[in-house]
């Protein structure tokens, strides 16, 4: 598909931003574009820092002059120019809302339609006798009537007789009108009879507004005029009729409102079922959900206890201890067992030990949580009660709406007996089930047949990009960046967005192999529909379905900026560039690692005497399973998307270790216990993808507290000892040295009102961060700004030359980072510019640094969650390595992977499964590799049986 010469294509001319070298290239439009690389070999540089950035440019100033002044002033890339460039749409590894409202079915647009569905098909049930609700018409009159016994029906207006006392003026009216008779007490009675009654009227009286013989099929004049009639009917009672069966006796009652058992419904229309709208909207929690309240973790923290054991954590202690004790001399009564864990009681029961069972009179009443609570609330003016209320109060779920977010009437309408919030929550798999089967009439099928289209494509397509175990109202702002990545894709696809180009970073991450063809099957959709579809990507099965694979190197840093290798793995390659430059596979490390001439890292496996064991693992979809992780070997946790890996090791294994060696630290998952030699570790660490610091100041060499060493060696420079600069003039953390104006962040932020803050370069140290007379202090050649912006691998060439024990330190402490593979990042690089993988691998680097220097070491578990997020096969080699490093220290690793070279490497291997969901969170496999190229698992099946 490389036929660039009839497809448009985007062409760039000598592109130098970052490391790119004068970089020119032809990419085709309207392809499957995957552009790979080593890490720091200017992947990003290439497809967000120039393409993506000149497309967002060249599209904000097509716009008018008012919308531009929202969006910023953008600056063009480092390009002589780029020629057939499309609007550009980036979907990166970030959550992008942080609005509580936001949750998968409103961002994919699902919700919009299952609103259409309810609306149009719901049917109301009175929450009263949990009948249906509805409001009869006219030719539901008509059919009765054709249906009834063979003889006369009278179609009867009610009055509301009874109830009036104006009956005379009443009668004459309806004479004034045209109308001869009434009906009362089965008989057709004459109105000036009834008027001669003299007041002696028949209890209740109905208005007769037509009389028809009923079992027959009407013919059409008999039709037309019952149709006029019966309208008549129900506008002079006031939507009420009734018609009476004079071979039977019986009275059959019709109302054309939309009311039962006393109350009066709403009709089901889109805004009653919008939790962003007012008409729909709980009115409590004001459409969140949640509101702050008594939270149930907080007041049963630990749910594997039992009420007897003192899992309600307020009525402990001497005084409150009595509402514990009486609920268990009660609690069998109502059947509650006390000796059962919480998280296994009945719905039932947990709802009477909440809500309570008051019986007035009654001392085997049990007091409710809530009730309590109320109780507490009214002694709050004492200072012991307000602080308990503060304790056990939090976010928790609306006790109006129950987390649905919705107004009741809303729960009211069902569709094929469910409420909307249950089809909410439900996972995409289960929602697929339910909506491929609705058992409806074809009349409403034909009706929802759009909506019911978009619906089952749309989840479908989540399905696809491996997010199956997601539930529709999961918020946003929980998703991890390539869930997030992933559900803005189905977003962007459901769009049907043509003629753009789309621009992904990683979109694979997080995703089991066994999902990868589902998700290439879905960006292979967004370019058949008319985009060009570019992709960062590492992952050796994308690769191999590009329609271009462009391999960015040779090394990274100033050893890249170039391209190595532009083709397909299908054998289309171009070995000349537009500039008539040659392409050279032979430098494409990639190309060496996907053809075997580079063979993968082979480790030798640890063997391991010591151990750690979850027991009974509940929490989430974790099915009550017992889990052993070895010590002091490396252990991967794997399994598909939504296995219940993140719940095992990140709920529970992590905080229930920390609580255990530290006695404090958040509650963990629910689990039965921790077994086995838990005395073996000293200490555990989660090394997560969060920012490493906080300030925008905080950089690699500060974190590894490198920086301490070069700027004790600048201060012992001669130029520096003569003007007193002690090691603290050399920060920008500190007054002294520091630029004055900036401090030390060599930009100022300029405040503006309704628009974001703008960023520009300090105009008084030019973006050097220090005073000009700090600049003057040099260290062979180079002052703090110049070493500041070495890349880690010069510097560790320019320190290795220095002859002083300092600079061989310096140089000794950023290998570090070069062996996590970060050689490439300059030394004063913000921390917030680092992506979340990079920050992980430094602190990993700080770790490595550390078990160094420790004098006495420590048994150190770490956990890691995917810690290969944007590395090349190189990288990971680099990864594994270090990983043996802090194993030969005598520490533990455990890592949540899909990486398919990092699980070949293992020591131990936990395969969860065998599906994501309620399908999965059962151990499926434990053993090591070997022991695994013989299992039955999708892990194993992709892992050890493909590309082989």
């Amino acid at each position: 598909m490389l036929n660039s010469e009839v497809k448009e294509k985007i062409s760039i001319k000598r592109a130098r931003v970052n490391n790119l070298k004068n970089l020119t290239l032809d990419i085709p439009r309207d392809e499957l574009v995957v552009v790979t690389g080593v890490s720091g070999s200017g992947k990003s540089s290439l497809v967000f820092d120039t393409l993506y950035a000149e497309g967002q440019r060249r599209f904000s100033e097509s716009l008018s002059s008012y919308a531009r002044q929202f969006l910023g002033r953008m600056s063009k890339p480092d390009v002589d120019s780029i020629d057939g460039i499309p609007p550009a749409i980036a979907i990166e590894q970030k959550v992008t809302t942080r609005n509580p409202r936001s949750t998968v079915a409103t961002t994919t647009e699902i919700y919009d339609f299952i609103r259409l569905v309810f609306s149009r098909i719901g049917h109301t049930f009175s929450p009263v006798s949990g009948e249906e609700v509805r409001s009869d018409t006219v030719q539901d009159v008509l059919s009765y009537i054709e249906c009834a016994s063979a003889g006369y029906c009278y179609v009867l207006a009610d009055l509301g007789w009874r109830h009036r006392d104006d009956k005379v003026e009443l009668m004459l009216s309806l004479k004034e009108d045209g109308y001869n008779r009434l009906y009362a007490d089965g008989s057709a009675l004459k109105i000036d009879d009834v008027l001669k009654m003299g007041g002696n009227y028949p209890d209740e009286v109905y208005l007769l507004v037509d009389r028809v013989r009923g079992g027959v099929t009407m013919d059409e004049d008999t039709r037309t005029r019952l149709l006029s009639s019966v309208s008549d009917a129900f506008s002079r009672g006031q939507g009420h009729l009734f018609v009476a069966d004079a071979a039977t006796g019986s009275m059959k009652a019709f109302c054309d409102r939309f009311e039962k058992d006393g109350i009066k419904f709403r009709r089901p229309d889109d805004y009653l079922f919008s939790f962003n709208s007012p008409l729909g909207a709980c009115p409590h929690c004001g459409g969140l959900g949640k509101v702050i309240g008594v939270s149930e973790d907080l007041v049963i923290p630990d749910k594997t206890k039992s009420i007897y054991d003192g899992a309600i954590a307020c009525w402990r202690g001497e005084k409150m201890g009595w509402f514990r004790d009486h609920l268990i001399q009660v609690a069998d009564r109502y059947g509650i067992p006390v000796f059962e864990p919480y998280c296994k009681l009945s719905d039932e029961a947990r709802k009477t030990i909440w809500k309570g069972r008051s019986v007035p009179g009654d001392d085997n009443s049990i007091v409710g949580i809530e009730e309590f609570f109320e109780w507490v609330e009214t002694q709050k003016f004492k200072i012991q009660f307000k602080y308990m209320l503060s304790r056990f109060c939090g976010r928790t779920l609306c006790p109006e709406c129950g987390g649905s977010r919705l107004r009741k009437e809303a729960l009211w309408v069902k569709v094929c007996g469910r409420t909307i919030d249950d089809v909410l929550r439900m996972n995409v798999d289960e929602a697929i089930a339910f909506f491929s089967s609705l058992d409806i009439s074809e009349y409403e099928r034909k009706i929802i047949e759009e909506p019911l289209a978009e619906i089952l494509s749309r989840l479908k397509c989540i399905r696809d990009v491996g997010l199956s175990y997601l539930t529709l109202n999961r918020a946003c702002n929980t998703l991890s960046g390539g869930e997030s990545q992933r559900v803005n894709l189905v977003t962007a696809l459901g769009s049907s967005l043509v003629g753009s180009m789309y621009v992904l970073d990683e979109p694979s991450i997080g995703l089991h192999p066994r999902d990868t063809a589902r998700l290439i099957h879905v960006l292979k959709e967004l370019r058949d529909i008319g985009n060009t579809v570019i992709v960062v990507e590492h992952d050796e099965d994308i690769m191999r379905a590009a329609d271009l694979l462009i391999d960015m190197g040779p090394g990274a840093g100033s050893n890249g900026g170039e391209v190595v290798y532009y083709g397909n793995l299908g054998g289309d390659s171009s070995e000349a560039a537009p500039d008539g430059k040659n392409y050279d596979p032979r430098k494409s490390m990639t190309l060496a690692y996907l053809d075997g001439s580079r063979p993968r890292y082979a480790r030798e496996h640890r063997d391991w005497n010591y151990s750690i064991t979850v027991k009974g693992a509940m929490e989430h979809n974790l099915k009550d399973i017992d889990v052993t992780f070895p010590l002091g070997v490396l252990t991967v946790v794997t399994g598909v998307s939504g296995s219940g890996k993140s719940s095992l090791v990140g709920d529970i294994l992590y905080p229930a270790l920390f609580r255990h060696l530290n006695e404090s630290g958040d509650q963990p998952g629910v689990f039965r216990g921790l077994e086995g030699n838990i005395d073996r570790i000293t200490r555990v660490e989660y090394v997560d993808q969060n920012p490493i610091g906080k300030s925008s100041r905080s950089n690699a060499v500060t974190y590894l507290k490198i920086y301490d060493d070069i700027r004790k060696l600048l201060s012992e420079q001669q130029y520096a000892k003569i003007n007193g600069f002690k090691a603290n003039y050399f920060s920008f953390n500190t007054e002294g040295g520091r630029c004055p104006e900036c401090q030390g962040e060599g930009v100022v932020r300029i405040p503006m009102q309704f628009i974001s803050d703008v960023e520009m370069v300090c105009e008084t140290c030019g973006g050097k961060r220090f005073k000009p007379e700090v600049l003057e202090v040099r260290y062979r050649d180079k002052n703090v700004d110049d070493i500041l912006n070495m890349s880690v691998d010069e510097a560790v060439e320019f320190f290795s030359a220095g002859k002083e024990p300092l600079a061989g330190a310096i140089a000794h402490g950023l290998g570090f980072l070069q062996s996590v593979g970060l050689g490439y990042i300059k030394l004063g690089q913000s921390s917030s510019t680092l992506s979340g993988g990079e920050s992980q691998r430094i602190k990993l680097a700080y770790f490595l640094s550390m078990s160094e220097k420790k004098a006495k070491p420590e048994k150190i578990m770490f956990i890691f969650d995917e810690p290969t997020t944007g590395l090349h096969f190189y990288d990971v080699e680099k990864l594994i390595k270090a990983f043996d490093s802090l194993l030969a220290a005598g520490h533990s690793i455990v890592v949540v992977e899909h990486n398919q070279d990092v699980i070949r490497a293992a020591d131990w291997i936990i395969d969860l499964g065998p599906d994501a969901g309620n399908a999965g969170g059962e151990v499926v496999f434990e053993g090591t590799p070997e022991q695994m190229k013989d299992a039955d698992t999708f892990t194993s099946q992709y892992v050890f049986h493909s590309h082989n």
